[in-house]
């Protein structure tokens, strides 16, 4: 069995402010080390579960966070950016059985992560009138393989959109956000938890855990900024829409990933 992981920061057990998220400051630290022990319990979960390969892409900031010393030699790792539109799940192709999220979060606009985001923090993504996650964007692009997502771990927001979507699809809340605050659950029992569940993940029927993509697309980007909104309105087949947006319409997914790696 072949498996993906993607692996975010916003949705690990404890991260709150924004400074702990950024490379190369002190107080990221400890939530390094959590992100690495929380993507290594999924991997554990995923082998134990009955996978034999392993693909892992960090994608958080530099995609430079998790400390590969304990890979196991079944795991390959993407460090870094590829710069193609499957984005936070470059290398994902139609050989993978299943793919798997850790430390995702809470769509940009909302208010139950005070991390929450979509792809960037000066633009929110809108995909046929409704905010969109990371976690949307991503498992859709699964499917454009035909790989379905079977675990996400993240905030409690995220986790409840999750079960709106499929409530196939296991999950496991890390935290509860409020206003600037976090709730977090022990460290401990999210690595516990995620082993479990991911295990119990890879022997669920995959056809269970598939989602449909919509026929049509309509992407609109909302920015903070009127100049970026309308200089990013010359994207071919784009079209500015007051106020400060990009609105784009296609009826193939891919385009839709190309434009938000081009515009966000």
């Amino acid at each position: 069995m072949k498996v993906y992981i993607s692996a975010d920061i916003e949705g690990i057990t404890g991260t709150t402010a924004w400074i702990e998220t950024e490379l190369n400051t002190p107080d990221i630290q400890p939530f390094l080390k959590q992100m690495t022990k929380e993507v290594e319990a999924a991997i554990e979960g995923a082998i134990a579960g009955g996978a034999t390969e392993i693909l892992l892409k960090d994608a958080h900031d530099s995609a430079r966070n998790i400390d590969i010393s304990n890979l196991p030699v079944n795991c390959k790792i993407i460090r870094g950016w590829t710069g193609d539109p499957m984005c936070m799940v470059a290398g994902l192709d139609e050989s993978f059985d299943r793919a798997i999220f850790i430390g995702y979060h809470s769509k940009g606009g909302s208010h139950r992560n005070p991390l929450a985001h979509t792809l960037v923090v000066n633009a929110d993504v809108k995909i046929n009138g409704e905010y969109a996650s990371e976690f949307l964007i991503n498992t859709y692009a699964a499917r454009l393989h035909g790989v379905p997502v079977a675990f996400v771990s993240g905030d409690e927001g995220l986790i409840e959109e999750i079960r709106e979507l499929n409530e196939n699809i296991l999950t496991f809340a890390t935290k509860e956000g409020i206003g600037s605050a976090t709730v977090s659950v022990s460290p401990s029992l999210t690595l516990k938890e995620t082993r479990i569940l991911v295990e119990e993940a890879m022997r669920l029927d995959r056809e269970s855990l598939q989602v449909a993509l919509p026929e049509k697309f309509t992407v609109e980007i909302v920015y903070r900024d009127h100049a970026r909104a309308f200089r990013n309105s010359f994207y071919p087949g784009a079209t500015f829409k007051p106020h400060n947006t990009v609105e784009y319409v296609t009826e193939d997914y891919y385009e839709v990933l190309r434009i938000l790696q081009f515009l966000t």
